[in-house]
């Protein structure tokens, strides 16, 4: 039966549930309420059940004075004919109402809101985060982004219950306590207020300080935590270059500046506290003085007295409950506007408002007076008026060293960046007026730099084409020469073959392996459009010459664009276009650019093992 219960509140919302305006906005408040105000509904039950808490609590003080005052004046013997009913409805209140309350509170609390607050937050963020520019990942450590998203999601659900649980409480507690001792005796208010107003003063200074160390503390903790997973992801080049010395004084700064902030964060807390002890020692020994004082004077009766005291010790006990809290809340408030400054960030690679979806029935590309800068405002350009037009079905190879804008150009083509000048075109279409999700759909793409998921080999494969069978998928793999690879995989787990998982960017392949398992990706996926970007690059020369025959099957039919230091496997392009500094030098077919004794028919020559001897290339150009 309680299971039920406690189902029905687990499922009023969603975790994964997505908010009107994808965008959180800046502003820590503003940015508070976007998740929050989802979840009106719980928060406003909460407080009304956390108030009629409070007001229960606040009664237990008058029920002692009231079972002092019937000790007083009741002879032994009459005591439950005569006082009964108002015995019975103090055990009504403290056995049913007060329990009641807190148990659906409890249950509004852990499971309505708890779990799903804190998940909501991280979806929604992750959701929003997900989509900004491959240049907001490029500038950021990954492990200090997800620090970011997981740590927001806890501080703003701890912020918000805890405000309820000690800031709503208190108020209406002091309220009614308040009401109480002034009924007995408004003489009892001075303390309170003199208490009051400096409670308040330390209060108002000691809070802006923790949010303020606490922004400073959750930034060093998302370095510390960005330079340790940074050292996780990269241990292959840790161990194989010897740096554990520096490597260890890398991630030791980024602890030591944690602790030092640490330490000021804490030092906040020591004389907050310090001055907190006076103060309550202050009100428990007036209001105690005074209540004493009433009672020798023959204004306050025992009952009085008995209500007064109590009063005065749970207030102490409540300050030192709330300042707690608060210090809690105003820490998550400096994880929270922390978080913020990464989560909310407007993302600067939208799709046009109706942007179409890309239809690619030709597969012409068109790069018309191109010009493009990583840098905004600074000299020089990687690609500057750059014009190349590919025909549909045509296969081309860029050509040129390290830095010449090959790379850039595809990536230009696949909007990961938006040119600066000009326009690319994909079949007439500027590829900035299409739905971003359509244009990648319609280009496969095999880089040098092939990163995997760390989940199945089979969640690889269809990654791009979730549609597709195990038969679809298997040919795929087979096609690219990797099937017996596959089938001998074994993970950790014991996991085998296709349902074996490859590791965090698939660090359990080779890199040949995993540039098969890529190659057979983009198979599978079958785009119209195919970059090749280096795509043979880890492959040993046998393996290499194993799959030529299904690339040149895989090129069939589509719009090829191939990128190679290795000239021979471009050799057989329809067009070869040599880039230097953002701009073609030179272009035509392998035999006519041989032919024409010009700057390719020197990289051609100066080939070392099939690679281009770059060094040597420059200094005879230089001669």
């Amino acid at each position: 039966m309680f299971d039920r219960v406690i189902a029905y509140f687990n499922t009023r919302y969603s975790p994964t549930a997505l908010a009107k305006d994808p965008q959180p906005p800046m502003g820590l408040w503003k940015f508070c309420w976007y998740f929050i105000g989802q979840f009106r509904g719980a928060f406003a039950l909460r407080m009304f059940l956390v108030a009629g808490g409070s007001v229960a609590d606040a009664m237990m003080p008058i029920f002692v004075g009231l079972i002092v005052g019937m000790l007083a004046t009741t002879n032994p013997g009459d005591m439950f004919t005569t006082n009964g009913q108002t015995l019975l409805l103090m055990a009504t209140v403290v056995m049913l109402v007060r329990p009641g309350l807190f148990l659906i509170d409890t249950l509004v609390r852990n499971h309505s809101i708890v779990p799903n607050i804190v998940n909501i937050v991280r979806w929604q963020s992750h959701w929003h985060v997900i989509r900004q520019s491959w240049t907001f990942f490029q500038n950021d450590f990954a492990g200090r982004i997800a620090n970011k998203i997981m740590q927001t999601g806890e501080a703003i659900e701890t912020g918000i219950n805890l405000t309820i649980d000690a800031a709503w409480y208190a108020l209406v507690f002091v309220v009614v306590a308040i009401t109480v001792l002034a009924r007995l005796d408004p003489v009892l208010l001075i303390p309170i207020a003199i208490w009051g107003i400096a409670y308040g003063v330390l209060f108002h200074i000691s809070m802006p300080l923790i949010a303020h160390h606490s922004e400073l503390l959750s930034e060093a903790k998302s370095v510390m935590t960005g330079r340790i997973v940074d050292s996780y992801t990269n241990i292959q080049t840790l161990k194989t270059f010897s740096t554990g010395g520096h490597e260890d004084a890398y991630v030791a700064d980024s602890i030591v500046e944690h602790t030092v902030e640490f330490r000021r964060l804490m030092r906040v807390f020591t004389y907050m506290w310090s001055i907190l002890f006076f103060l309550n020692a202050f009100l428990v020994i007036s209001i105690t003085w005074l209540s004493l004082r009433g009672w020798n004077d023959g204004t306050l009766n025992a009952a009085a007295v008995a209500t007064a005291v109590p009063f005065a010790l749970q207030i102490m006990n409540m300050s030192g409950w709330i300042l707690e809290i608060g210090s809690n809340v105003f820490r998550q408030i400096g994880n929270v506007r922390d978080g913020m400054d990464t989560i909310a960030q407007p993302i600067t690679m939208l799709d046009k408002p109706e942007a179409p979806p890309l239809a690619v029935n030709a597969g012409e590309i068109v790069y018309d007076n191109v010009s493009f800068n990583y840098w905004r405002g600074k000299a020089g350009s990687v690609i500057d008026d750059f014009n190349l037009r590919v025909a549909p079905g045509e296969k081309i190879g860029l050509v040129g060293r390290s830095g010449s804008g090959k790379s850039t150009l595809v990536n230009l083509a696949l909007r990961m960046f938006d040119v600066q000048d000009g326009s690319i075109r994909i079949d007439g279409k500027d590829v900035r007026d299409v739905t971003q999700e359509s244009l990648r759909a319609a280009i496969g793409l095999v880089s040098q730099d092939t990163s995997l998921l760390h989940r199945s080999v089979r969640e690889n494969l269809k990654y791009g084409r979730q549609d597709a069978t195990d038969e679809q998928m298997i040919a795929a793999a087979e096609q690219a020469q990797v099937h017996d690879v596959i089938m001998g995989l074994v993970d950790p787990k014991g996991r085998t073959g296709y349902d074996a998982h490859v590791g965090e960017r698939g660090v359990k392949l080779s890199g040949g392996q995993r540039q098969r398992i890529a190659i057979a990706r983009v198979l599978l996926k079958n785009a119209p459009i195919l970059v090749l970007d280096e795509a043979t690059s880890a492959l040993d020369s046998e393996v290499e010459a194993a799959i030529q025959d299904q690339l040149q099957s895989l090129m069939a039919g589509k719009t090829v664009i191939a990128i190679a230091h290795r000239l021979s496997t471009i050799a057989a392009m329809d067009r070869l276009v040599v880039l230097e500094k953002g701009r073609i030098v030179e272009e035509g077919t392998h035999a006519e650019l041989l032919a024409s004794g010009g700057h390719y028919a020197h990289l051609w020559e100066r080939q070392s093992g099939g690679f281009l001897d770059l060094d040597a290339v420059e200094t005879e150009a230089a001669q």
